[in-house]
């Protein structure tokens, strides 16, 4: 069970055209773009040797994991507390325009120290097409691109000072004291070549992503006991439903 966590172990995040599922350690172990019955990317749920994951948590296995949600949105928090410190993986897809098909996609991930000092390990290893179609990979200074005949995704916000190459995939570690934060952000279509990406851009999309659920949530006129269930039910439905009206009439 450890090769293959329980679904229980997983958030769910997404952006209304594909979804992703992170395990409570820090691993995204499914992820297929640009839709949701696109070929996988990220399949270790279903094949831990073969299937791809993308993971950044904790060097080691001395940590206990949470996982919540940013209040109403489908904004996840995996949090980590160690004996050095208390630190968060903060994962999460924009939403463009919830009404317009897209090839772009991004997946965005914030590592973030609260108390203390972390150490976090980090490991990009997609596997396209189930496996199927190897892929090569371009490091840059400030990124990487990894490269097949029919997809290509670009990581931004890393570059040689912080990741090294582990044959076509990259490796690498990050250590942040208490206040520090940093991120990735993974892109599919991207229209252009990696980039630095800063604290203020990662904090203006974690916000506009927040506005969007929040102002659709605002919508439901429940107001019974379980709103915190129903708006949790809805938010989940409205992410795995590929066409919008069904989740606003669950709203």
């Amino acid at each position: 069970m450890d090769r293959y966590p329980p679904i229980a172990e997983h958030g769910l995040i997404g952006d209304l055209q594909t979804t992703a599922l992170v395990t409570t350690d820090g691993t995204i172990d499914w992820w297929c773009t640009p839709r949701f019955d696109s070929p996988s990317v990220f399949g270790a749920l279903l094949d831990h040797d073969n299937g791809g994951r993308f993971r950044i948590g904790p060097e080691g296995n001395d940590y206990v994991a949470r996982q919540l949600y940013f209040p109403d949105t489908a904004i996840l928090i995996t949090r980590f507390l160690t004996p050095e410190g208390v630190g968060e993986v903060i994962d999460f897809m924009p939403i463009d325009d919830p009404d317009r098909a897209s090839d772009r996609h991004r997946l965005v991930r914030v590592v973030r120290c609260v108390r203390g000092q972390l150490r976090f390990g980090f490991a990009c290893a997609p596997r396209f097409d189930y496996g199927r179609q190897p892929h090569e990979l371009e490091l840059t200074d400030e990124g990487a691109v990894f490269h097949t005949p029919t997809l290509q995704l670009t990581l931004h916000g890393a570059g040689h000072r912080a990741i090294q190459r582990d044959g076509n995939d990259l490796r690498g570690e990050l250590t942040v004291r208490a206040g520090q934060a940093g991120g990735l952000v993974l892109e599919s279509a991207a229209p252009g070549p990696p980039r630095t990406t800063v604290p203020e851009e990662l904090l203006d999309s974690f916000n506009e992503t927040a506005r969007f659920w929040r102002g659709w949530l605002a919508r439901s006129t429940y107001r019974g006991r379980w709103r915190e269930q129903v708006d949790r039910s809805a938010i989940t439905l409205k992410l795995l439903d590929a066409s919008p009206q069904v989740g606003d009439r669950t709203a």
